[in-house]
């Protein structure tokens, strides 16, 4: 089956990373790609809202790209019951060209692994012929590996307990060697035939296809004995006898193994210590899949369409271990390498959605109402209804075309996208402190600037001190240098900003002075991108 190309946004996404994502997946799927829109993280109120108002389901959730084992097993996996026998084995393995096999019971439960080492071994240690009862063989298993045709009995489930003898000798010879539960190997030889039955054998096995005289039938049915005949002669039956045991006698029952989950990086690991061609994958201690040593050397990696960032820090955890095959963004180049050249559209507008929407109309692709209203959405949560400086001309004209295709009120549906993301109800403070969040390398500096727009700061003002804590917190656990929130105030075009570093100087050099107990105000500011990030830049390589 084809795999996928995945369109992802950033970490913590917001409406215009998911809708974005789901919007460009759909210009993708019409152009005759196959791929699947993703997210990096949960969804936030403000994008529920717009998932559920268009009926649009939200995006596969994919927590990091690290390669794990279900992405490499072969899920489709030939195995053997723990009471196959090894004809049967043997043939299976011959059939599908395959050295080791997973045993499973009824259940699909891993019971071992057989290899064709195994079989060999087996071989080298047989000095005699097998001693069935020993293995625990029934006559059923019998039946199968002689390829057989039961004459009489019908006990085949019943297990061996006597000697399996070869009727070679003189009959008065051989009455003295078998015994009662034996099972015998004879030819076409009625008196040795009727000496065995008379001796109270469990079996009679009858080569050569030879027929099966109506006196000797009539013996073994009045001595319970079973009757089986086979084409092959008495050696080769003889020696097939012995590859009727059971699987379960031969396999390895401590096996090394792995879950779905577990990372490539540490499968390698094991796999070098441990020097096994196949390995199972189980879940819950059911196979599931099996691994082949060699797929660890040469690997399909994930293929991923970055939107609404590409700057490494932002992206999926994992992200160095795919593909990336395109980039669909409005922010600043954030260093992101690529191993050959890819396909780039990026344009410094409000939203991602408005480079989408383009997309689809400058390759003649319709769009149903609701991919319009989702990329609609976006672009009004991202340039908080066009307040935001980095709102264009193009973001309101593309809006305004995708109102239309939608069939929704710019103005009405515009404040409804934003009523639903300006509330605080259900958040914790550590919720309100990582809302939006983005990791920016700045310099030396490792920095964090979240966001969160809010018709009513005062809220969020009110909690500075649990939220600052919360923030102060964050920036312990995840060693950044510096952790900055945006209060965003969407009716009075301004921001709080909340900081918690080790360099304030930093933030009084991008900011002024006049900032109070890790707050400033900043009238006039609700860019994160083009009135926060710059100056913080500018002010790190000052400092530095």
């Amino acid at each position: 089956m084809k795999k996928p190309i995945y369109v992802i946004g950033h970490r913590n996404p917001d409406t215009d990373s998911i809708c974005s994502a789901i919007g460009y997946a759909h210009l993708k799927n019409a152009m005759g790609d196959y791929t699947v829109p993703a997210r990096a993280g949960k969804i936030n109120s403000e994008t529920k809202f717009v998932l559920e108002h268009f009926g649009v389901a939200a995006p596969v959730l994919i927590d990091d790209l690290y390669p794990q084992a279900k992405d490499i097993m072969t899920r489709e996996v030939i195995a053997v019951k723990p009471g196959n026998t090894l004809r049967e084995l043997g043939h299976i393995m011959t059939r599908y060209g395959v050295k080791s096999v997973p045993v499973i019971d009824n259940q699909g439960m891993l019971a071992g692994m057989v290899t064709v080492g195994d079989l060999a071994k087996r071989y080298f240690d047989e000095l005699e012929m097998q001693d069935l009862q020993e293995a625990g063989v029934d006559y059923g298993s019998l039946l199968r590996t002689l390829d057989g045709v039961l004459i009489t009995g019908n006990c085949l489930e019943k297990q061996i307990k006597g000697k399996v003898r070869i009727a070679g000798a003189r009959t008065l010879t051989m009455a003295k060697v078998i015994e009662p539960g034996d099972v015998v190997l004879i030819g076409d030889r009625e008196t040795a035939q009727l000496a065995a039955i008379e001796r109270g054998i469990a079996c009679l096995v009858v080569t050569g296809g030879c027929a099966i005289l109506p006196s000797v039938k009539e013996a073994a049915l009045n001595k319970g004995s079973i009757i089986i005949q086979v084409d092959y002669d008495t050696y080769t039956s003889a020696r097939l006898i012995n590859q009727s045991i059971p699987v379960r006698m031969v396999m390895q029952s401590e096996v090394v193994g792995f879950k779905p989950s577990d990372l490539v990086a540490d499968i390698k690991t094991v796999v070098i210590a441990t020097k096994h061609r196949f390995y199972p994958v189980t879940e819950a201690g059911k196979l599931v899949g099996l691994i082949n040593r060699d797929h660890l050397i040469v690997r399909e990696r994930e293929k991923i369409i970055l939107v609404d960032h590409n700057e490494r820090t932002q992206a999926v955890e994992g992200i160095e271990e795919a593909n990336i095959v395109e980039i669909i963004d409005h922010h600043r180049l954030g260093g992101l390498e690529t191993g050959e050249p890819i396909f780039i559209r990026h344009e410094p507008v409000g939203s991602t959605a408005t480079i989408v929407a383009n997309m689809h109309w400058h390759r003649g692709i319709d769009m149903p109402k609701s991919i319009a209203g989702l990329l609609l959405a976006a672009i009004v949560s991202d340039t908080l209804f066009f307040r935001s400086p980095t709102a264009t001309p193009k973001d309101r004209e593309t809006a305004e075309k995708l109102a239309l295709i939608a069939g929704v009120e710019l103005k009405e549906f515009g404040m409804s996208v934003l009523k639903a993301g300006a509330g605080l109800k259900g958040f914790s403070t550590s919720d309100i402190a990582c809302n939006d969040m983005k990791e920016f390398q700045m310099g030396e500096y490792r920095i964090s600037i979240s966001q969160i727009s809010v018709l009513e700061p005062d809220e969020v003002l009110a909690q500075k001190a649990e939220v600052l804590s919360a923030m102060e917190s964050m920036r312990s656990r995840e060693q950044y240098d510096m952790v900055i929130l945006m209060v965003t105030d969407i009716i009075r075009e301004a921001t709080h900003l909340l900081c918690t570093s080790q360099y304030n100087n930093i933030i009084k050099l991008a900011f002024g002075d006049n900032g109070a107990d890790g707050l400033w105000y900043l009238p006039g500011v609700m860019s994160r991108k083009k009135q926060v990030v710059p100056p913080m830049v500018e002010a790190a390589k000052k400092k530095d």
